[in-house]
């Protein structure tokens, strides 16, 4: 039996980062930038106004105020999309409205509360003549070209992580499409004669088969694409079947028969048709979790598809797949393996540990005053699948912990942030 972070070491040991693929921008949220990515052109392409107001040169309104406005003629108007041709000379000035080109001679944009534009509109004056009412500093309210990206500049490093604002980069310098590491096909296999579709009759020895469906939403939810492949009964045959289909996948993960019963098949299988990197490790839940590489030919070449046997009961299922499975396809994604962040909390309950394994136990974690505390989520079989549904996070009592009492101050792996008032 080996411990945690060695098997999580074996795990990306074996797992690589995918090849890149071109896709529209849109499309690739969550992805990762497969090359250096370098701007064509400047943003802002131009310098412009950042206010609505008038583009002045500001030797023309050094020292207005209200008693003293600075009368200037006005030129024209330009909004945005539009460039005004002519050029701002000494005691002009030009209307210009947020995102506009500055016109040439220009240096401020004084913005139109700051002027007498309202007075005359209500004394019903044509606007061919303007009052500045205030000084503005010299370059005020302009963005300058280039102040956010300079053309041929680096925009993003190969490696970053896409979310919205990167997004709205890409689309700022004119990408329509961009370059990332592909996701990963997560081929999902559940085992167990004794497993029924949901949306069928329920005989009796026959129980819902929950864990594809929970670990294709986790799949999803980390920017994997689930591929399901059914039911495999307890049958070397019928495994050996689906197996085959899954070696058209990146990664494949089984749930159930990799314990030590009669009909616990996946990991003599996973021997057969690869090879077997471990089996079992020193945590609860999720102790009966193998590991290997399944082998096939392709074209007189071997392919090789990582294989993480999953245990069966529900929990663990779960559990396992947020410390190990999550991680190997963050690597297979071009991603830095990255634990979910931990915190400590005040524990509300007791946790016993007699078998000196890593102990994961579900508890709901919220702000109480200054610090936060953990709430284990009732009773803690591996089989009770409402203990994560009611859970936010995972207290972490150490192999040499033989008890968290209540109110010993735990470490807490969070499992979410969101909505928990946190």
């Amino acid at each position: 039996m080996i411990s945690v972070e060695e098997a999580l070491d074996k795990i990306l040991a074996l797992v690589h980062v995918l090849d890149p693929e071109e896709k529209p921008i849109l499309e690739a949220l969550g992805q990762v930038v497969a090359e250096d990515i370098y701007s064509d052109i400047s943003v802002p392409p131009l310098d412009n106004s950042a206010m609505d107001g008038f583009a002045v040169r500001y030797d023309d309104i050094a020292g207005a105020g209200p008693s003293n406005p600075g009368l200037l003629e006005v030129l024209g108007e330009v909004a945005a999309g539009n460039v005004f041709t002519g050029r701002i000379r000494p005691g002009t000035a030009v209307r210009i409205m947020t995102g506009a080109p500055v016109p040439a001679g220009s240096d401020t944009v004084v913005p139109f509360e700051e002027t007498d534009e309202v007075k005359r509109k209500q004394n019903k004056e044509t606007l061919k003549t303007i009052g500045i009412l205030k000084e503005i500093a010299r370059g005020e309210n302009i963005r300058k070209a280039g102040e956010d990206i300079r053309k041929g500049s680096l925009v993003f490093r190969k490696g970053t992580s896409l979310r919205p604002a990167e997004i709205g980069v890409l689309a700022s310098v004119g990408k329509s499409t961009v370059a990332v590491i592909r996701r990963p096909i997560v081929g999902i296999l559940a085992t167990g004669s004794e497993l029924v579709e949901p949306g069928n009759p329920l005989v009796p020895g026959k129980i819902y088969n929950s864990n594809t469906y929970s670990l294709a939403s986790l799949v999803s939810r980390y920017g994997g694409i689930p591929r399901i492949l059914g039911i495999a009964p307890d049958r070397i045959s019928a495994l050996g079947q689906k197996i085959r289909r899954a070696m058209k996948t990146d990664i494949l993960l089984t749930s159930a028969g990799v314990s030590m019963g009669d009909y616990d098949l996946v990991k003599d299988v996973l021997t057969r048709k690869g090879e077997i990197s471990f089996w079992t490790v020193r945590m609860k839940p999720g102790k009966p979790l193998a590991f290997g590489l399944l082998h096939s030919q392709e074209g007189g070449k071997v392919r090789k598809v990582p294989h993480l046997g999953l245990p069966g009961n529900p929990v663990s299922a779960m559990i396992t797949f947020e410390l190990f499975a999550r991680l190997a396809l963050q690597k297979m994604m071009g991603m830095e393996p990255r634990q979910k962040p931990v915190i400590e909390a005040t524990l509300r309950g007791r946790i016993e540990n007699l078998e000196r394994r890593r102990y994961f136990a579900r508890a709901f974690v919220r702000k109480a005053g200054n610090e936060f505390v953990a709430e284990i989520t009732g009773p803690q079989g591996s089989g009770i699948l409402t203990s994560m549904a009611q859970a936010n996070g995972l207290v972490i009592v150490p192999e040499d912990a033989i008890v968290a009492e209540d109110g010993e101050r735990v470490r807490v792996m969070m499992l979410d942030w969101e909505g928990d008032g946190l």
